[in-house]
């Protein structure tokens, strides 16, 4: 019956598709870029910072952008959104784009979502393209999944990433394998979405990183947003694929604001982002701790240190080719992720490098990830158990001696 409601929504339309220097290792610095784009979005002119440890500072401490779309975007034609807002830009467009496009979820409808994020959705699609559904997490995810097989292309809101552990049957013995199993007989071109990651002060049960839970499901893809800009366009692509994807928000990112263009975009799920090039240690993160990185990077440049910040962005496969033209250039690499250290994305992308680049290290990879505790309710607490920029700092200091 279920499947029969959501099969009227609209018949599948055609989708678009988805040199280094062996040195003498000693710590180079790289002379300083001419702009930069600042994490509110506004193209900057580089400044003189002067001079420690007799060398000259970076100068680009902030969030580089290297995508020729966003830098261009900053001085010309764009208009600001908050995080929230680009997603739900995205999948506005995306419905507009293609009738087979619907979401499904706890009062995604007429609330408009537990973060507004498809507020609005319901009045001009309809109660059949944005549908409220019961609290039952493993009913609408296995619901959507078998809309996915007979040709739409659902977006499953999770309300709290924690709540998909009740649907977690369906996502991995279902989402990820049936293409497989049914001998390529059925695509699954999912969505699953939702707010994750440590807020303030929700509670263990309401700060899970799944992360950990879903990488080792064969067929299913991971992508984390950590900007307005690459969560607009993460959220296009994941729509457009015809692989199950899920995209994990985080819960304090959605306020962010960024100005990004007027033209249609989308971003690749397979793609890494650079977002500060530098000479002397590699750091690998994504999601909210781009902005512990970033803030530490400022620290680390004042001290005469030239940090390469890469936001992995996509979490299932790695982006190995940007990854390893950069450790192939730095020789070191530190790893922060918000993730729990025992079996987290830091352990299986640790592993990767050392099996491909293992050569190419001067160092043992670090890696800083959350304690393997149940995230405390108490502000205090709370941040004793997530990375903080003082740590990532030692770190580096450390890896560069």
């Amino acid at each position: 019956m279920a499947a029969a409601i959501i099969q009227g929504i609209g018949a599948m339309t055609a989708l678009s598709p988805a040199n280094y220097k062996n040195s003498s290792r000693s710590l180079t610095v790289r002379k300083p870029s001419l702009f930069y784009v600042h994490c509110d979005g506004s193209l900057r002119s580089g400044l003189n910072l002067g001079n420690s440890r007799n060398v000259q500072l970076s100068t680009n401490a902030v969030a580089t952008k290297q995508d020729n779309v966003t830098a261009s975007s900053a001085s010309k034609s764009g208009h600001e959104l908050l995080l929230f807002e680009a997603l739900r830009e995205g999948l506005e467009e995306e419905m507009d784009r293609d009738p087979s496009v619907c979401v499904m979820g706890e009062d995604v409808g007429h609330y408009g979502g537990s973060y507004k994020v498809t507020k609005g959705l319901a009045t001009k699609y309809g109660d059949l393209r944005v549908l409220d559904t019961p609290i039952a997490e493993n009913s609408f995810t296995g619901m959507g999944i078998g809309a996915a097989m007979t040709g739409l292309r659902p977006i499953i809101e999770g309300m709290n990433m924690g709540f998909l552990l009740l649907a977690f049957n369906q996502i991995s013995n279902n989402c990820g394998m049936l293409h497989y199993t049914s001998g390529g007989q059925f695509k699954i071109p999912v969505v699953i979405r939702g707010p994750g990651g440590v807020g303030r002060q929700l509670g263990a049960e309401h700060s899970q990183r799944l992360e950990s839970y879903f990488q080792s499901i064969p067929g299913i893809q991971m992508v984390a947003c950590s900007t307005p800009y690459n969560a607009k366009g993460l959220m296009k692509a994941a729509i457009r694929s015809d692989n199950p994807v899920i995209l994990f928000e985080h819960v304090l990112l959605y306020n962010l604001k960024e100005k990004i263009p007027d033209e249609e975009y989308v971003c690749n799920l397979e793609e890494a982002e650079m977002v500060r090039p530098g000479e002397h240690v590699t750091i690998l993160t994504y999601s909210r701790m781009r902005y512990h990185v970033m803030q530490a990077a400022k620290t680390l440049v004042n001290k005469g240190y030239d940090p390469e910040v890469i936001d992995i962005r996509s979490l299932k496969p790695f982006d190995l080719h940007t990854i390893g033209n950069s450790v192939k250039k730095t020789h070191r690499v530190l790893i922060v992720e918000e993730c729990m250290r025992t079996g987290g994305i830091g352990a299986s992308l640790t592993a990767s490098i050392n099996e491909n680049f293992h050569d190419y290290l001067d160092a043992p990879i670090v890696c800083l990830s959350s304690q393997d505790v149940p995230t405390p309710y108490a502000g205090t607490l709370e941040e004793w158990t997530v990375v903080q920029p003082p740590q990532i700092v030692a770190a580096v200091e450390q890896l560069c001696k």
